[in-house]
Protein backbone atom coordinates (compact mmCIF):
# COMPACT_ATOMS: atom_id res chain seq x y z
CA UNK A 1 0.00 0.00 0.00
CA UNK A 2 2.67 2.50 1.44
CA UNK A 3 4.70 1.61 -2.08
CA UNK A 4 1.31 2.37 -4.53
CA UNK A 5 1.17 6.20 -2.39
CA UNK A 6 4.74 6.44 -3.03
CA UNK A 7 3.98 5.67 -6.72
CA UNK A 8 0.83 7.85 -7.36
CA UNK A 9 2.88 11.01 -5.26
CA UNK A 10 5.61 10.80 -7.69
CA UNK A 11 3.04 10.44 -10.92
CA UNK A 12 1.41 13.86 -9.27
CA UNK A 13 5.11 15.51 -8.95
CA UNK A 14 5.72 14.96 -12.37
CA UNK A 15 2.53 15.55 -14.04
CA UNK A 16 2.83 19.11 -11.70
CA UNK A 17 6.68 19.43 -13.65
CA UNK A 18 5.59 18.73 -16.71
CA UNK A 19 2.13 21.37 -16.53
CA UNK A 20 4.55 23.90 -15.21
CA UNK A 21 6.65 23.66 -18.34
CA UNK A 22 3.76 23.10 -20.51
CA UNK A 23 2.88 26.72 -19.35
CA UNK A 24 5.88 28.26 -19.66
CA UNK A 25 6.07 27.27 -23.25
CA UNK A 26 2.58 28.43 -24.15
CA UNK A 27 4.12 31.82 -22.69
CA UNK A 28 6.72 31.27 -25.12
CA UNK A 29 4.86 30.95 -28.14
CA UNK A 30 1.99 33.28 -27.69
CA UNK A 31 4.80 36.44 -27.11
CA UNK A 32 7.19 35.09 -29.67
CA UNK A 33 6.81 38.49 -31.51
CA UNK A 34 8.42 40.59 -29.16
CA UNK A 35 11.14 38.85 -28.82
CA UNK A 36 12.23 38.07 -32.74
CA UNK A 37 14.84 39.54 -34.00
CA UNK A 38 13.04 41.44 -36.92
CA UNK A 39 16.43 42.12 -38.38
CA UNK A 40 16.70 38.35 -39.64
CA UNK A 41 13.12 38.06 -41.29
CA UNK A 42 14.90 35.95 -44.29
CA UNK A 43 16.26 32.92 -45.12
CA UNK A 44 18.86 33.64 -46.83
CA UNK A 45 21.05 35.72 -44.41
CA UNK A 46 24.83 36.34 -44.91
CA UNK A 47 27.51 36.89 -42.04
CA UNK A 48 28.03 40.33 -42.45
CA UNK A 49 24.07 40.62 -41.28
CA UNK A 50 25.04 39.42 -38.08
CA UNK A 51 27.83 41.00 -36.98
CA UNK A 52 25.89 44.57 -35.79
CA UNK A 53 24.12 42.23 -33.24
CA UNK A 54 27.18 39.96 -32.54
CA UNK A 55 28.89 43.83 -32.03
CA UNK A 56 25.91 44.62 -29.75
CA UNK A 57 26.74 41.40 -27.67
CA UNK A 58 30.34 42.44 -27.02
CA UNK A 59 29.05 45.50 -25.22
CA UNK A 60 26.17 44.06 -23.50
CA UNK A 61 27.81 42.71 -20.29
CA UNK A 62 25.48 39.50 -19.54
CA UNK A 63 27.12 38.36 -22.42
CA UNK A 64 30.35 36.83 -23.35
CA UNK A 65 31.67 37.15 -26.86
CA UNK A 66 34.76 35.40 -28.24
CA UNK A 67 36.22 35.11 -31.59
CA UNK A 68 37.42 30.74 -31.68
CA UNK A 69 38.44 30.51 -35.11
CA UNK A 70 38.00 31.45 -39.15
CA UNK A 71 36.22 30.20 -41.92
CA UNK A 72 38.40 29.54 -44.95
CA UNK A 73 37.69 32.99 -46.65
CA UNK A 74 38.77 34.63 -43.16
CA UNK A 75 34.94 34.93 -41.37
CA UNK A 76 35.04 35.19 -37.96
CA UNK A 77 32.94 31.75 -36.06
CA UNK A 78 31.44 33.53 -32.32
CA UNK A 79 31.30 32.02 -29.29
CA UNK A 80 28.52 34.03 -27.28
CA UNK A 81 28.13 32.90 -23.81
CA UNK A 82 25.54 33.62 -21.18
CA UNK A 83 25.03 32.26 -17.62
CA UNK A 84 27.05 30.72 -14.55
CA UNK A 85 25.62 27.51 -14.08
CA UNK A 86 27.70 24.71 -13.59
CA UNK A 87 26.14 22.72 -16.34
CA UNK A 88 27.57 23.30 -20.08
CA UNK A 89 25.37 23.49 -22.93
CA UNK A 90 26.62 24.11 -26.11
CA UNK A 91 24.36 25.10 -29.32
CA UNK A 92 25.97 25.41 -32.75
CA UNK A 93 23.92 26.49 -36.10
CA UNK A 94 24.23 26.41 -39.40
CA UNK A 95 27.09 23.78 -40.31
CA UNK A 96 25.54 23.55 -44.06
CA UNK A 97 25.86 26.56 -45.22
CA UNK A 98 21.94 26.44 -46.69
CA UNK A 99 20.52 25.49 -43.39
CA UNK A 100 20.13 28.82 -41.35
CA UNK A 101 16.20 28.55 -39.59
CA UNK A 102 17.89 27.96 -36.63
CA UNK A 103 20.29 30.67 -36.58
CA UNK A 104 17.90 33.08 -36.76
CA UNK A 105 16.19 31.49 -33.64
CA UNK A 106 19.39 31.70 -31.31
CA UNK A 107 19.04 35.53 -31.83
CA UNK A 108 15.54 35.35 -30.74
CA UNK A 109 16.75 33.30 -27.71
CA UNK A 110 19.00 36.08 -27.24
CA UNK A 111 16.56 38.77 -27.05
CA UNK A 112 14.47 36.59 -24.62
CA UNK A 113 17.56 36.28 -22.39
CA UNK A 114 18.14 39.68 -22.12
CA UNK A 115 14.52 40.92 -22.04
CA UNK A 116 13.27 41.87 -18.35
CA UNK A 117 10.26 39.44 -18.62
CA UNK A 118 10.29 35.69 -17.19
CA UNK A 119 12.55 36.81 -14.43
CA UNK A 120 11.92 33.41 -12.53
CA UNK A 121 12.37 31.11 -15.15
CA UNK A 122 15.45 32.96 -16.57
CA UNK A 123 17.54 32.78 -12.93
CA UNK A 124 16.31 28.74 -13.15
CA UNK A 125 18.36 28.61 -16.41
CA UNK A 126 21.17 31.31 -15.77
CA UNK A 127 21.84 29.86 -11.99
CA UNK A 128 22.08 26.36 -13.46
CA UNK A 129 23.40 26.21 -16.62
CA UNK A 130 26.34 28.21 -18.97
CA UNK A 131 24.50 28.27 -21.93
CA UNK A 132 27.40 28.72 -25.15
CA UNK A 133 26.35 29.61 -29.05
CA UNK A 134 28.18 29.13 -32.09
CA UNK A 135 25.75 30.45 -34.63
CA UNK A 136 26.89 30.00 -38.29
CA UNK A 137 29.86 27.32 -38.12
CA UNK A 138 30.28 27.85 -41.98
CA UNK A 139 29.69 31.48 -43.10
CA UNK A 140 31.43 30.82 -46.57
CA UNK A 141 28.89 28.28 -47.11
CA UNK A 142 25.90 30.77 -46.17
CA UNK A 143 27.34 33.61 -48.50
CA UNK A 144 26.61 31.13 -51.25
CA UNK A 145 24.10 29.50 -49.74
CA UNK A 146 25.28 26.33 -50.43
CA UNK A 147 25.59 22.99 -48.26
CA UNK A 148 29.32 22.70 -48.24
CA UNK A 149 32.09 25.03 -47.11
CA UNK A 150 34.78 26.93 -49.53
CA UNK A 151 36.90 23.92 -49.27
CA UNK A 152 33.71 21.98 -51.13
CA UNK A 153 33.29 19.67 -48.32
CA UNK A 154 30.63 18.43 -45.59
CA UNK A 155 32.01 20.24 -42.30
CA UNK A 156 29.48 17.29 -41.04
CA UNK A 157 31.43 14.30 -42.27
CA UNK A 158 34.98 16.10 -40.95
CA UNK A 159 34.77 14.83 -37.14
CA UNK A 160 37.82 12.60 -37.78
CA UNK A 161 40.28 13.96 -39.98
CA UNK A 162 39.50 17.57 -39.19
CA UNK A 163 40.77 19.30 -42.49
CA UNK A 164 38.09 22.50 -42.39
CA UNK A 165 39.29 25.37 -39.66
CA UNK A 166 35.53 24.89 -39.15
CA UNK A 167 35.44 21.44 -37.90
CA UNK A 168 38.82 21.92 -36.13
CA UNK A 169 36.97 24.68 -34.13
CA UNK A 170 33.82 23.01 -33.57
CA UNK A 171 35.99 20.30 -31.84
CA UNK A 172 38.16 22.57 -30.30
CA UNK A 173 35.32 24.46 -28.57
CA UNK A 174 33.61 21.20 -27.47
CA UNK A 175 36.52 19.98 -26.04
CA UNK A 176 36.93 23.54 -24.25
CA UNK A 177 33.67 23.38 -22.75
CA UNK A 178 33.48 19.72 -22.20
CA UNK A 179 29.70 20.74 -22.80
CA UNK A 180 27.12 17.85 -20.79
CA UNK A 181 24.40 18.79 -23.80
CA UNK A 182 24.68 19.95 -27.21
CA UNK A 183 22.41 20.87 -29.64
CA UNK A 184 23.21 19.84 -33.26
CA UNK A 185 20.95 22.79 -35.11
CA UNK A 186 20.09 21.84 -38.87
CA UNK A 187 17.66 22.03 -41.84
CA UNK A 188 16.22 19.20 -43.59
CA UNK A 189 14.34 18.89 -47.06
CA UNK A 190 10.91 19.87 -47.10
CA UNK A 191 9.83 16.96 -48.88
CA UNK A 192 10.22 14.77 -45.76
CA UNK A 193 7.51 13.29 -43.88
CA UNK A 194 6.17 11.59 -40.45
CA UNK A 195 6.50 8.01 -41.26
CA UNK A 196 2.89 6.76 -43.48
CA UNK A 197 1.25 10.08 -43.14
CA UNK A 198 0.75 12.95 -45.25
CA UNK A 199 2.27 15.61 -42.80
CA UNK A 200 5.53 17.03 -43.31
CA UNK A 201 7.89 16.56 -40.70
CA UNK A 202 8.28 20.06 -39.89
CA UNK A 203 10.92 19.20 -37.10
CA UNK A 204 13.01 15.68 -37.41
CA UNK A 205 15.33 14.47 -34.25
CA UNK A 206 17.96 12.24 -33.46
CA UNK A 207 19.76 11.33 -30.64
CA UNK A 208 23.04 9.94 -32.91
CA UNK A 209 24.62 6.62 -31.96
CA UNK A 210 27.89 6.89 -30.54
CA UNK A 211 28.87 3.20 -31.66
CA UNK A 212 27.87 0.74 -34.54
CA UNK A 213 26.08 -1.26 -31.69
CA UNK A 214 24.14 1.95 -30.82
CA UNK A 215 24.07 1.09 -26.96
CA UNK A 216 22.13 3.55 -24.79
CA UNK A 217 24.27 4.95 -22.13
CA UNK A 218 23.45 7.74 -19.86
CA UNK A 219 24.75 10.56 -22.34
CA UNK A 220 22.69 9.38 -24.73
CA UNK A 221 19.56 8.20 -22.59
CA UNK A 222 19.62 11.87 -21.31
CA UNK A 223 19.35 13.07 -25.11
CA UNK A 224 16.86 10.98 -25.82
CA UNK A 225 14.79 11.92 -23.00
CA UNK A 226 15.48 15.80 -23.82
CA UNK A 227 14.22 14.95 -27.30
CA UNK A 228 11.27 13.73 -26.03
CA UNK A 229 10.20 16.53 -24.07
CA UNK A 230 10.82 18.44 -27.52
CA UNK A 231 8.51 16.19 -29.15
CA UNK A 232 5.33 16.73 -26.76
CA UNK A 233 6.04 20.79 -27.06
CA UNK A 234 6.22 20.85 -30.84
CA UNK A 235 3.28 18.33 -31.14
CA UNK A 236 1.01 21.19 -29.38
CA UNK A 237 1.37 23.60 -32.15
CA UNK A 238 2.36 20.91 -35.28
CA UNK A 239 0.32 17.71 -34.48
CA UNK A 240 1.38 14.96 -36.39
CA UNK A 241 4.86 17.30 -37.59
CA UNK A 242 7.77 15.30 -35.98
CA UNK A 243 9.75 12.74 -37.40
CA UNK A 244 13.27 10.90 -36.56
CA UNK A 245 16.48 9.96 -37.91
CA UNK A 246 17.86 6.84 -38.38
CA UNK A 247 19.96 6.55 -35.48
CA UNK A 248 22.97 4.26 -37.84
CA UNK A 249 26.66 5.26 -36.75
CA UNK A 250 28.17 7.30 -39.19
CA UNK A 251 31.51 7.30 -37.63
CA UNK A 252 32.52 10.60 -39.39
CA UNK A 253 30.18 12.53 -38.32
CA UNK A 254 30.09 15.66 -35.45
CA UNK A 255 26.96 14.85 -34.04
CA UNK A 256 27.93 10.41 -33.32
CA UNK A 257 31.34 11.28 -32.54
CA UNK A 258 30.34 14.47 -29.76
CA UNK A 259 27.93 11.90 -28.30
CA UNK A 260 30.52 9.59 -28.57
CA UNK A 261 33.13 12.36 -26.70
CA UNK A 262 30.48 12.49 -23.99
CA UNK A 263 28.50 15.40 -24.76
CA UNK A 264 24.65 14.44 -24.91
CA UNK A 265 23.61 15.45 -28.15
CA UNK A 266 20.44 16.24 -29.40
CA UNK A 267 20.16 16.88 -33.46
CA UNK A 268 17.25 19.17 -34.91
CA UNK A 269 16.35 19.88 -38.17
CA UNK A 270 14.01 22.03 -39.32
CA UNK A 271 11.85 20.68 -42.15
CA UNK A 272 8.82 21.96 -44.06
CA UNK A 273 5.18 23.93 -43.26
CA UNK A 274 2.63 24.48 -45.82
CA UNK A 275 3.01 27.96 -46.76
CA UNK A 276 5.94 28.78 -44.70
CA UNK A 277 8.37 29.22 -47.68
CA UNK A 278 11.24 31.61 -45.62
CA UNK A 279 10.56 29.17 -42.41
CA UNK A 280 9.57 31.91 -40.27
CA UNK A 281 6.81 29.39 -37.91
CA UNK A 282 9.18 26.43 -38.43
CA UNK A 283 11.79 29.35 -36.99
CA UNK A 284 9.36 29.92 -33.88
CA UNK A 285 9.06 26.36 -33.22
CA UNK A 286 12.57 26.02 -32.77
CA UNK A 287 12.61 29.11 -30.33
CA UNK A 288 9.97 27.54 -28.30
CA UNK A 289 10.95 24.29 -28.09
CA UNK A 290 14.64 24.96 -27.66
CA UNK A 291 14.27 27.50 -24.80
CA UNK A 292 11.67 24.64 -23.21
CA UNK A 293 14.44 22.15 -23.81
CA UNK A 294 17.08 24.49 -22.31
CA UNK A 295 14.42 24.92 -18.64
CA UNK A 296 13.90 21.12 -18.31
CA UNK A 297 18.15 20.90 -18.49
CA UNK A 298 18.17 23.14 -15.73
CA UNK A 299 15.67 22.15 -13.63
CA UNK A 300 16.61 18.12 -14.02
CA UNK A 301 13.02 17.14 -14.88
CA UNK A 302 14.01 15.49 -18.22
CA UNK A 303 15.19 12.71 -15.94
CA UNK A 304 11.74 11.67 -15.10
CA UNK A 305 10.67 11.06 -19.02
CA UNK A 306 11.11 7.49 -19.89
CA UNK A 307 13.03 6.92 -22.81
CA UNK A 308 10.14 4.50 -24.60
CA UNK A 309 9.01 8.03 -25.00
CA UNK A 310 11.43 8.81 -27.69
CA UNK A 311 10.68 5.64 -29.36
CA UNK A 312 7.51 6.69 -29.98
CA UNK A 313 8.42 9.26 -32.61
CA UNK A 314 7.51 8.13 -36.41
CA UNK A 315 10.63 7.92 -38.21
CA UNK A 316 11.39 10.17 -40.87
CA UNK A 317 10.58 9.70 -44.46
CA UNK A 318 10.99 11.31 -47.63
CA UNK A 319 7.05 10.50 -49.78
CA UNK A 320 6.13 14.70 -50.36
CA UNK A 321 5.88 16.40 -53.35
CA UNK A 322 4.98 20.19 -53.77
CA UNK A 323 2.59 19.21 -56.22
CA UNK A 324 0.46 15.68 -56.86
CA UNK A 325 -2.09 15.05 -59.92
CA UNK A 326 -3.27 11.40 -59.12
CA UNK A 327 -5.65 9.30 -61.38
CA UNK A 328 -5.21 11.51 -64.65
CA UNK A 329 -5.84 9.90 -68.02
CA UNK A 330 -3.09 10.84 -70.44
CA UNK A 331 -2.55 9.73 -74.13
CA UNK A 332 0.74 8.01 -75.37
CA UNK A 333 0.39 6.76 -79.49
CA UNK A 334 -2.98 7.33 -79.01
CA UNK A 335 -3.76 4.82 -76.58
CA UNK A 336 -5.13 6.42 -72.83
CA UNK A 337 -2.92 5.08 -69.86
CA UNK A 338 -4.18 6.70 -65.93
CA UNK A 339 -1.27 7.78 -63.77
CA UNK A 340 0.07 10.08 -60.71
CA UNK A 341 2.43 12.40 -60.76
CA UNK A 342 4.53 14.16 -58.48
CA UNK A 343 6.54 17.46 -58.85
CA UNK A 344 8.63 19.70 -57.13
CA UNK A 345 9.56 23.21 -57.33
CA UNK A 346 13.63 23.16 -56.82
CA UNK A 347 15.16 26.77 -56.22
CA UNK A 348 17.94 28.09 -58.39
CA UNK A 349 19.72 30.90 -56.49
CA UNK A 350 20.26 34.40 -58.18
CA UNK A 351 23.85 35.72 -58.36
CA UNK A 352 23.67 37.50 -55.40
CA UNK A 353 22.44 34.14 -53.64
CA UNK A 354 19.93 36.42 -51.59
CA UNK A 355 17.12 34.94 -53.72
CA UNK A 356 15.93 32.92 -55.75
CA UNK A 357 13.47 31.35 -58.70
CA UNK A 358 11.68 27.80 -59.15
CA UNK A 359 12.57 25.66 -62.27
CA UNK A 360 10.41 22.38 -61.30
CA UNK A 361 10.66 18.89 -61.87
CA UNK A 362 8.38 15.88 -62.27
CA UNK A 363 10.05 13.96 -59.81
CA UNK A 364 7.83 10.87 -60.45
CA UNK A 365 5.45 8.71 -62.29
CA UNK A 366 3.45 6.26 -62.24
CA UNK A 367 1.20 4.63 -59.06
CA UNK A 368 2.33 7.35 -56.08
CA UNK A 369 -0.45 6.00 -53.97
CA UNK A 370 2.28 5.88 -51.12
CA UNK A 371 3.16 9.15 -51.42
CA UNK A 372 1.85 12.78 -50.62
CA UNK A 373 1.70 16.02 -51.65
CA UNK A 374 1.69 19.63 -49.78
CA UNK A 375 -1.03 19.86 -52.53
CA UNK A 376 -2.85 17.59 -54.02
CA UNK A 377 -5.57 17.43 -57.02
CA UNK A 378 -7.42 14.20 -57.33
CA UNK A 379 -7.60 14.15 -61.63
CA UNK A 380 -10.08 11.66 -62.49
CA UNK A 381 -11.97 12.51 -65.25
CA UNK A 382 -9.56 15.00 -66.65
CA UNK A 383 -6.77 14.37 -69.49
CA UNK A 384 -3.72 15.91 -70.32
CA UNK A 385 -3.48 18.44 -72.98
CA UNK A 386 -0.38 19.80 -74.40
CA UNK A 387 0.59 23.41 -74.20
CA UNK A 388 0.90 25.33 -77.22
CA UNK A 389 2.63 28.47 -78.26
CA UNK A 390 0.23 31.90 -78.57
CA UNK A 391 -0.29 32.72 -82.28
CA UNK A 392 0.34 36.41 -81.37
CA UNK A 393 3.53 37.79 -80.47
CA UNK A 394 4.49 40.70 -78.01
CA UNK A 395 6.43 43.02 -77.45
CA UNK A 396 6.86 43.50 -73.99
CA UNK A 397 5.43 41.60 -70.80
CA UNK A 398 3.20 44.04 -69.58
CA UNK A 399 1.04 43.46 -72.34
CA UNK A 400 -0.35 40.75 -70.54
CA UNK A 401 -2.29 41.28 -67.51
CA UNK A 402 -4.53 38.45 -65.56
CA UNK A 403 -7.74 38.73 -67.97
CA UNK A 404 -5.53 38.06 -71.06
CA UNK A 405 -3.41 34.97 -69.45
CA UNK A 406 -6.52 33.07 -68.43
CA UNK A 407 -8.13 33.43 -71.76
CA UNK A 408 -4.74 32.31 -73.08
CA UNK A 409 -4.67 29.15 -70.60
CA UNK A 410 -8.10 28.74 -71.15
CA UNK A 411 -7.65 28.37 -74.87
CA UNK A 412 -5.02 25.97 -74.75
CA UNK A 413 -1.74 28.50 -74.67
CA UNK A 414 0.92 28.12 -72.27
CA UNK A 415 4.15 29.79 -74.08
CA UNK A 416 4.03 33.19 -75.42
CA UNK A 417 6.04 34.78 -77.59
CA UNK A 418 7.92 37.86 -76.44
CA UNK A 419 10.38 40.23 -78.80
CA UNK A 420 11.79 42.57 -75.46
CA UNK A 421 12.57 40.61 -72.77
CA UNK A 422 14.11 42.50 -69.92
CA UNK A 423 17.57 41.52 -69.83
CA UNK A 424 17.84 41.05 -66.21
CA UNK A 425 15.12 38.82 -66.23
CA UNK A 426 15.93 35.03 -65.57
CA UNK A 427 12.40 33.95 -65.10
CA UNK A 428 8.66 34.70 -65.63
CA UNK A 429 6.63 36.16 -62.94
CA UNK A 430 3.45 36.22 -65.12
CA UNK A 431 1.87 32.54 -64.81
CA UNK A 432 2.63 31.64 -68.32
CA UNK A 433 5.80 30.67 -70.23
CA UNK A 434 7.55 33.46 -71.95
CA UNK A 435 9.74 32.27 -74.86
CA UNK A 436 12.37 34.31 -77.63
CA UNK A 437 11.25 35.35 -80.86
CA UNK A 438 12.94 32.13 -82.66
CA UNK A 439 13.04 29.58 -79.53
CA UNK A 440 11.39 26.31 -80.51
CA UNK A 441 9.13 24.28 -77.71
CA UNK A 442 10.41 20.89 -77.87
CA UNK A 443 8.49 17.99 -78.17
CA UNK A 444 5.92 17.46 -75.65
CA UNK A 445 6.64 14.62 -72.74
CA UNK A 446 5.72 13.38 -69.76
CA UNK A 447 8.63 12.04 -67.72
CA UNK A 448 10.38 12.37 -64.84
CA UNK A 449 13.26 15.19 -65.10
CA UNK A 450 10.98 17.22 -67.40
CA UNK A 451 9.81 20.64 -66.69
CA UNK A 452 6.30 20.11 -65.86
CA UNK A 453 3.83 22.39 -67.85
CA UNK A 454 0.72 21.17 -69.38
CA UNK A 455 -3.47 21.66 -68.86
CA UNK A 456 -5.95 19.23 -67.44
CA UNK A 457 -9.27 19.22 -69.80
CA UNK A 458 -12.37 17.58 -68.99
CA UNK A 459 -15.69 17.36 -70.80
CA UNK A 460 -13.84 19.33 -73.98
CA UNK A 461 -12.96 22.25 -71.90
CA UNK A 462 -9.44 23.10 -70.30
CA UNK A 463 -9.70 23.38 -66.00
CA UNK A 464 -6.66 23.87 -65.02
CA UNK A 465 -3.12 24.96 -66.07
CA UNK A 466 -0.06 23.65 -64.68
CA UNK A 467 2.53 25.96 -65.33
CA UNK A 468 6.46 24.93 -63.89
CA UNK A 469 4.73 23.15 -61.07
CA UNK A 470 2.09 25.41 -59.93
CA UNK A 471 -1.38 24.43 -60.48
CA UNK A 472 -4.18 27.20 -61.59
CA UNK A 473 -7.47 26.57 -61.09
CA UNK A 474 -8.25 28.23 -64.36
CA UNK A 475 -12.44 28.78 -62.57
CA UNK A 476 -11.78 29.91 -59.65
CA UNK A 477 -12.32 33.54 -59.39
CA UNK A 478 -11.74 34.20 -55.89
CA UNK A 479 -7.73 34.47 -56.22
CA UNK A 480 -5.75 36.52 -57.79
CA UNK A 481 -3.07 34.31 -60.12
CA UNK A 482 -0.46 36.53 -58.87
CA UNK A 483 -1.11 36.05 -55.26
CA UNK A 484 -1.04 31.89 -55.52
CA UNK A 485 1.96 31.89 -58.24
CA UNK A 486 5.29 32.09 -58.34
CA UNK A 487 7.44 32.16 -61.48
CA UNK A 488 6.93 30.50 -64.95
CA UNK A 489 10.31 29.84 -67.35
CA UNK A 490 11.41 32.02 -69.74
CA UNK A 491 13.36 30.69 -72.75
CA UNK A 492 15.01 33.39 -74.51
Amino acid sequence: MRIKSLFFILCLFCMNVFAQEEALTSALYDSYTVYKETSLNKRRIKHHELQPLITAYRKNPRFTVKTVGQSIEGRDLNLISIGNGKTNVFLWSQMHGNEPTATQAIFDIFNFLESTDFKEEKRTILNNLTLHFLPMLNPDGAERYQRRNRLGIDINRDALQLQSPEGRTLKRVRDSLQADFGFNLHDQSTYYNAERTNKPATISYLAPAYNYEKEINEVRGNAMKVIAFMNKIIQQYAPGQVGKYNDDFEPRAFGDNIQKWGTSTILIESGGYSNDVEKQEIRKLNYVSILSAIYTIAKGSYTDIPLEDYWEIPENDRKLFDLKITNVNYKIFDKPYTLDIGMNRLEVNREDYNSFWYSSRIVDQGDLSTYYGYETLDATGYTIREGKVAPETIKIPSQLDEQTIVSLLKNGYTYVRCTNIPKDWDSSPLPIHLIGKTFKVPEFLLEVGVNPTFLLEKDGAIAYAVINGFLIDLFDNSKALYFIFNNAMLFR
